[in-house]
């Protein structure tokens, strides 16, 4: 099958995300000089800037290849839930404002970028547990919306909608035939078994698989580390992202593949792990190979990090950058 093909296979996929809904708030400008009130650096403000972030930026990843999205999360009846609700609206993306609360706020990260360089993030989130969907409002509603889609994304960025509860209820509502794809945020008491897809990044892989001392400076051993996880969780398709580094494929606890990585340029890395469970989502519930998903997959992220902010990327940007690699 060609990219091509696959891209107009994806675009007739329908898929159900459900994970941490964040605006992403973006502070443009420029700093020339340093504070006299402390030794940090005055920035005077251009724009600012918003986007979806979180599981809605992996919905408007799903968005930009044509795929029918159905998002479902949690969000604050404030300002900052409606703009994020704007902004989805905006790319046709429609937010399910029935799980929208005065009881939460809306999940933000304002990233300060200077000289198209980031300054500082400033997060703003209540605790996890006020964001955790219903129980009520997940037996009466998921198995639904689940049995709709060609496959199910959870978007986990420990924030309190994803849990080891709603993993289990989702994959029995599911069933064993429907992929359920999960990028993963390792913590203490989150547990998973026996997933379609599972998309942690170098060092996400490194704590699930519970190597001591893990960390962004530890020496990553690719065997050990795909074969803990096998045995700790069972996923039936395992693909790591390594950074400059590329993805690895796993299957069974061995590893299949290493794909080298196809950005030619990296100005900003900043939802791309979005990206690639996306487009591997859309790609394996298209009836592609794993192998062809995730080529496709590190094309398209490829092309996102070459954009600066949360971006996408689009079938035609997608094929392009596949011409040039």
């Amino acid at each position: 099958m060609s990219m091509r093909t696959l891209l107009e296979k994806i675009a007739k996929v329908r898929i159900l995300v459900i994970g941490d809904l964040m605006l992403d708030h973006y502070i443009w400008g420029d700093a020339t000089r340093i504070s006299p009130e402390a030794p940090v650096p005055v920035v005077k403000v251009e724009r600012d800037s918003f986007t979806a972030g979180g599981a809605a930026n992996v919905a408007l990843n799903l968005g930009a290849l044509g795929v029918q999205v159905d998002l479902v999360g949690t969000t604050g009846t404030d300002d900052n839930g409606r703009r994020l609700a704007e902004v989805l609206q905006g790319r046709g993306l429609k937010l399910d404002t029935t799980l929208a609360s005065e009881a939460c706020p809306t999940v933000v990260k304002t990233r300060v970028m200077c000289r198209n360089q980031q300054l500082c993030r400033l997060d703003r989130e209540a605790a996890p547990e006020i964001y955790a969907l219903p129980g009520e409002w997940v037996r009466n509603n998921l198995p639904e919306r689940i049995a709709a889609a060609d496959a199910v994304i959870l978007s986990d960025y420990a924030k309190g909608v994803i849990t080891s509860e709603l993993i289990r209820q989702v994959q029995a509502f599911a069933g064993p035939d429907k992929l359920v794809a999960l990028d993963p945020k390792p913590r203490p008491g989150l547990n998973f078994n026996g997933l379609g897809l599972v998309t942690p990044n170098r060092n996400e892989a490194m704590l699930l698989a519970q190597m001591v001392g893990a960390g962004t400076d530890e020496v990553f051993p690719p065997e050990e580390v795909c074969r803990r996880l096998h045995e700790r969780h069972a996923t039936r398709l395992l693909v790591i992202t390594l950074g400059a580094d590329g993805m690895l494929i796993s299957r069974e606890g061995r590893i299949e593949q290493h794909v080298p990585t196809a950005a030619r340029a990296v100005f900003d890395v900043s939802g791309a792990g979005d990206t690639v469970t996306a487009v591997l989502t859309a790609a394996l519930a298209a009836g592609a190979t794993p192998e062809a998903a995730v080529e496709l997959a590190n094309v398209a992220a490829g092309v996102v990090v070459a954009k600066l902010g949360t971006a996408t990327a689009t079938p035609e940007e997608v094929l392009a950058h596949a011409q040039q690699s």
